[in-house]
């Protein structure tokens, strides 16, 4: 299973050709993983890259929870599938993000790779210098998701002093 992990700088050519970071780049061959799926994010204003298997795992899932024959749920899918690009990086593991996309998502030359778990995300660079959530606003997500709510229902694992 593929867990991408890292925040990584890169600049994109004058043709929007860019490098997939070595560490992501390496995952997917060892995951036989030859073709990307690109498409803008839903929520933000970043790209993001799907490993083809993932993809097509991800794009199941929706349509499993979609009514073909809904035609706000046909037009729901229709519009999350239409908006994509497959891409394969070439010999020098670089992939072409097409224009449109790189207008899309605000990106210029410099661009971050940020890694989310079975999926690589591309930012502005700019945009993915700030956090994405402040510091006090994340630890209390963190807090109400996972504060009392552990595998141990609620109690602390002893401490056995192993490091």
């Amino acid at each position: 299973m593929i867990r991408f992990l890292g925040n990584i700088e890169a600049r994109t050519d004058t043709k929007g050709r860019v490098f997939i970071p070595a560490c992501f780049r390496k995952q997917l061959q060892a995951a036989s993983e030859e073709s990307l799926v690109l498409r803008k994010d839903v929520y933000q204003d970043c790209l993001v890259l799907y490993p083809e298997s993932v993809w097509f795992k991800t794009q199941n899932q929706l349509r499993k929870r979609l009514n073909r024959w809904d035609a706000r749920q046909q037009n729901i899918f229709r519009q999350f599938v239409s908006d994509t690009e497959v891409v394969v990086p070439d010999g020098n593991g670089r992939i072409l993000i097409p224009r449109r996309y790189l207008q899309m998502a605000g990106i210029g030359s410099a661009v971050r790779f940020v890694g989310m778990d079975d999926t690589i995300e591309i930012w502005a660079a700019e945009r993915a210098e700030q956090p994405f959530m402040n510091p006090e606003e994340f630890s209390a997500a963190l807090q109400d998701l996972l504060g009392g709510d552990d595998e141990n229902g609620g109690e602390e694992t002893p401490d056995t002093g192993a490091q």
